[in-house]
């Protein structure tokens, strides 16, 4: 059972929603995909998301017509990928035409114009061998193939038609490698790990020639999905609070472009362990699956390309014959698939194709009851599927709680009201997206086996489909090997519908030598005669297992036997293992004295009631426990095991006992127990050697397998080479078209002579003629070198007109620079004046320089350009001006720093006497005269009039030794109430200088700078009606006003 674990609470993420991060700024997400998205529950782990981790992931659905990528990564979670063309979903098509691969849209029409090099439908024969029926079917739907036998593996080939071979395994890579590169496009980011789904009625071989197909092109597949599990877990995902302890059944009904599927689904709430927390989540669990491998919509397009092909044979326009043209044929392939799709929303359309054969146009009227009748045979097999999942799951019609459809097939009329009578008139479910519902579910599962994501817990079992046995031939003790052969028993491993990913153990108690055993498929009686042929040999693999009679002679004299066990897996991907096997042994010892010390202990311990439990540590050594705890599944499995042994009573008579019963088991445990109480017991495990031989088709060798991987590489290289030549060319032919229109351009007329634009036109004449010129596989250096020739010959010009363009802009921008500037020198000055000031005189005479240089140079310089012709190289140039602009930003920005930070220096405060009578001469300065008494006398206290100077205070100290005449001197006097008015400097937040007036405001005469007013300036003081202070304050109060303006200090917050 695949768990899903609880997310983490460090950030949530809802799609079409924002979210705000560590530094509180808000994060837009994509947009959703309708609206139940938005309860999503995935989260991201902050420490991947910060650290920068390619975390994406994606899965691809990989239809036999249509591929859909899903993607989550942080910030986009569980989005569907966009191709090249901005669909949602991409034609599962390749097409090679002169050494180039093309893909979606254009792979189709490829296909049409050339049907022997586009290739699709390709994963209704992968995995499958040269013989199959399906291979069969597929060569009869597309006679225009060249389709070979592989003679070193025994499956089919393309061949081209420069004799170059294709397997299907490495033309669905090439899809892969496509997907991977749309979704890393998507994602900003490298992409490695993925899911990708798979028909849940897939072989053994053909999940392994998935897995290899993607190996080929570096992705990483975490999990090999079968489609309905996947659309069952998008259901489920939001849908949670629909469940509870008792199981809902659902269908699922999937009629797809080659086969049609049912799917029994049981959704129910368990109890699941997690660490030391024992939490109630829901799961699903495939309960039984029915399919029809050749019922789909490709049928249906098929017999209306026929009846369109026997149309047109009726108009006898041509002798010629239409089946016999690969080129006409596809195009009514096209028109019939097309045709099909109206006619589900239309009783009735013409059917046309110009150009049909030998230049003759065709078009003729076809009725939805025309379809009807071309389809009568396959409507008839529509139900099948629903009988045989209800059969496998026995669940019966009354007990699904709905029956959801999706699959393009299922949008035919006709399927629907066939499926609804079947149902009873049971309402049918449309309440997912038939197109995207894999795809996402698929995602959701990747995320979850990904390294940066969690998503709340929903457990998966999938179904097989096929069950798997063991076959081995019986041995018993003793037995000679002249006497005869020996009996064969068969085992059922994996049951039908046994749940995966499991693991099981099969226990061989009589086997003391060196055996072999198969595994095979088992009971395939609800399979057609054509289904099994399609699962090719019914023996799986033969294991031989070597080193058993040795491990007999080395321990068989003083160890009880307890048999070879062989430890299967069926992983989360449906693909079988056995990952070891082994020969256990029980040794029975003479119980242990105990030591002095140790019965001391003893004792001692059960005085305090926590004697030790020697049992415990007994069963932790029980061989059948060991064997059990394996795994959680261990266990069933070796008890279905047995339960096939005792359903076999002649075996039973036989005295096989190859498989022992559960009850027999129970009570050899007990009696192990009680023995191990009196009796030291030890497990002896002996690894065992085991050779694999696989039936199944061949998977590609190392060295196959590296020339696959390098022929695809070398694909890859040709692709991006052609792209890059594509660009090249396309850069040349644009520059050359928009150059020669730019020629006409008002602009460039002005900033170039007639002979110069002639000269132009005629070498971008010549270069394109040369272009066209040019082989198709020329290298695309030639044309970046006749770009790069072209852009130099058009360099100066193009220069002039930028100039001419952008000038006026920038001494706009200059000017009003001037003017910030001057104004800010006067601000500067005036703060100059007061007794502390900010600025240095050295500061403000660098900015008066500064201010008149770049005026004299503008004046200049612009001068100088008026005289000149726009078609000669300008004298002023942006460059410089910008040059200019950013010189005085600069000093500007730093003076006004430097009056952001000033801090002007603090005045000397007295020096506060340690005494308590000095604390007591500071608090009678704050009174009145009369209240000024000794506080640290009761007298004092009570003569409240006393008329005692303040100067007795500072004899006191003077007698306690704490402050000395001279140094009393020095102290400064407290500040007079005159110089207490004064104000303190500005704040931080009133000491920021005004604004600069904006251009607007300035007036002409200030619009018109010359060197001699800044001089004036400079030298000019300010004069302003003040009140009757002193001198120095009437100053200060000026430069306040003339800084603040309307912010203008009393002193109160001095």
């Amino acid at each position: 059972m695949v768990k899903h674990h609880q997310v983490l609470p460090e950030k949530t993420i809802l799609p079409g929603n924002s979210y705000r991060n560590e530094d509180g700024c808000s994060v837009q997400t994509r947009p959703a995909i309708g609206n139940y998205y938005s309860l999503v529950p995935l989260r991201i782990t902050d420490r991947f998301y910060q650290m920068g981790f390619n975390l994406a992931v994606i899965a691809i659905d990989l239809g036999a017509e249509y591929t859909k990528i899903a993607l989550v990564k942080p910030g986009v979670p569980m989005e569907i990928v966009l191709n090249d063309e901005g669909s949602r979903k991409t034609s599962s098509i390749v097409a090679m035409r002169d050494g180039e691969r093309h893909y979606g849209q254009a792979a189709t029409n490829t296909g049409v114009r050339f049907p022997k090099k586009a290739f699709w439908y390709l994963m209704h024969i992968v995995g499958l061998k040269y013989e199959d029926p399906q291979v069969e079917t597929y060569r009869k739907r597309f006679p225009y193939y060249n389709i070979i036998k592989d003679e070193d593996r025994g499956t089919m080939l393309f061949q081209l038609e420069d004799d170059s071979t294709y397997s299907p395994e490495e033309l669905i890579a090439m899809l892969l490698e496509k997907a991977k590169a749309n979704a890393e496009l998507f994602a900003d980011q490298p992409i490695k790990d993925c899911v990708i789904t798979v028909p849940a009625y897939f072989s053994q071989p053909q999940r392994k020639a998935m897995i290899q197909a993607a190996s080929m092109v570096d992705l990483n597949i975490l999990q090999i999905m079968s489609d309905n599990a996947a659309v069952a877990l998008n259901y489920g995902v939001f849908r949670r609070k629909m469940f509870n302890s008792t199981m809902q059944y659902y269908m699922f009904y999937d009629m797809g472009a080659t086969s049609t599927t049912a799917t029994v689904v049981g959704y129910q709430l368990m109890k699941i362990k997690e660490g030391t927390r024992v939490e109630t989540n829901p799961q699903l669990v495939i309960k039984g699956v029915g399919y029809d491998r050749n019922l789909g919509g490709l049928e249906i397009t098929l017999r209306m390309q026929d009846h369109l092909a026997k149309a047109f044979t009726k108009t006898k326009k041509t002798k010629s014959d239409v089946y016999q043209n690969a080129r006409a044929m596809a195009k009514l392939f096209k028109e019939a698939e097309r045709v099909k799709k109206v006619l589900s929303a239309n009783n009735d359309h013409f059917a046309q194709v110009e150009g049909l054969l030998d230049e003759e146009d065709f078009r003729v009227k076809v009725s939805r009851d025309e379809l009807e009748g071309m389809t009568l045979d396959l409507m008839e097999r529509v139900t099948k599927p629903i009988e045989d999942a209800l059969k496998a799951s026995q669940v019966t019609l009354p007990e699904l709680t709905e029956i959801i459809l999706f699959g393009g097939g299922t949008r035919t009329p006709k399927v629907q009201t066939i499926l609804s009578k079947f149902l009873g008139g049971q309402e049918l479910g449309k309440s997912i997206n038939s197109d995207e519902a894999a795809a996402l579910g698929a995602v959701y599962q990747a995320a979850h086996l990904g390294k940066g994501f969690k998503v709340k817990t929903f457990g998966i079992k999938e179904g097989t489909i096929f069950p798997i046995s063991v076959e081995f031939a019986k041995q018993t003790v003793g037995q000679d090997d002249s006497a005869g052969k020996p009996k064969t028993v068969k085992r059922t491993l994996f049951s039908r519908m046994n749940p995966f990913p499991q693991k099981k153990v099969m226990t061989f108690n009589k086997h003391t030598k060196d055996f072999t055993f198969n595994v095979t498929y088992s009971d395939l009686s609800f399979l057609s005669d054509e289904e099994v042929k399609s699962l090719g040999s019914p023996v799986l693999a033969t294991y031989t297992v070597t080193g058993v009679d040795t491990a007999y002679s080395k321990h068989a004299e003083d160890a009880e036997s307890k048999g070879v066990k062989a430890h299967f897996r069926l992983d989360e991907s449906g693909i079988l293992h056995m990952d070891k096997a082994e020969v256990i042994f029980e040794r029975q010892g003479p119980p242990e004295e105990e030591s002095t010390w140790s019965k001391i202990g003893s004792t001692l311990g059960g005085l305090f009631g926590s004697s030790a439990d020697k049992d415990v540590k007994v069963e932790d050594t029980d061989p059948g426990t060991e064997a059990d705890n394996s795994d959680s599944t261990d266990s069933n499995g070796e008890r279905e095991a047995t339960k096939a042994g005792k359903s076999d009573e002649q075996l039973k008579k036989d005295d096989l006992g190859e498989d022992k019963s559960s009850d027999k088991d129970e009570k050899s445990e007990k009696e192990q127990v009680d023995n191990k109480k009196a009796n030291k017991t030890t497990l002896i495990k002996e690894e065992l050697t085991s050779e694999y031989n696989s039936y199944e088709i061949p998977q590609l060798s190392a060295d196959q397998f590296k020339h696959s991987k390098n022929k695809l590489a070398d694909l890859t290289a040709k692709d991006k080479e052609k792209k890059l030549l594509e660009k090249a060319k396309n850069d040349l032919e644009a520059f050359i078209f928009e150059m020669g229109d730019r020629l006409s351009r008002p602009m460039y007329e002005k900033c170039s002579t007639e002979m110069e634009r002639e000269e132009y036109s005629k070498v971008l004449s010549e270069s394109s003629d040369w272009m066209y010129e040019q082989d198709d596989d020329a290298k695309k250096e030639i044309y970046t070198e006749k770009l790069r020739e072209l852009k130099k010959m058009t360099k100066d010009l193009e220069m002039r007109v930028r100039e001419t363009k952008e000038r006026p802009e920038a001494l706009k921008a200059l000017e009003s620079m001037l003017n910030h500037s001057v104004y800010f020198l006067q601000t500067v000055q005036n703060l100059s004046q007061v007794e502390e000031p900010i600025f240095t005189e050295v500061e403000v005479t660098t900015l008066g320089k500064l201010i008149n240089d770049t005026i004299n140079w503008k004046n200049d310089t612009v001068k100088e350009q008026k005289k000149m012709l726009n078609t000669e190289k300008p004298k002023l140039l942006v460059q410089d001006i910008g040059m200019k602009i950013q010189a005085l930003d600069r000093e500007v920005k730093y003076l006004i720093n430097k009056a952001k930070n000033f801090r002007p220096k603090a005045k000397p405060k007295a020096k506060k006497n340690t005494t308590s009578a000095a604390n007591n001469t500071a608090a009678n300065e704050t009174k009145s005269t009369d209240d000024k008494t000794d506080p640290l006398t009761q007298e004092g206290r009570d003569n409240k009039d006393s008329d005692e100077p303040a100067d007795d205070t500072g004899s006191k100290n003077t007698a306690k030794g704490t402050t000395t005449p001279e140094e009393e001197s020095e102290l400064p006097l407290p500040p007079t109430e005159e110089e207490s008015e004064l104000p303190l400097p500005p704040t931080e937040e009133e000491s920021e200088l005004p604004l600069p007036p904006t251009v607007e405001e300035t007036t002409k005469e200030e619009e018109v700078l010359q060197p001699g007013d800044v001089d004036d300036t400079l030298t000019t003081t300010t004069t302003t009606t003040t009140t009757e202070k002193t001198t120095e304050k009437t100053t200060t109060d000026k430069t306040l006003d003339s800084t603040t303006k309307s912010n203008k200090h009393d002193g109160s917050d001095l």
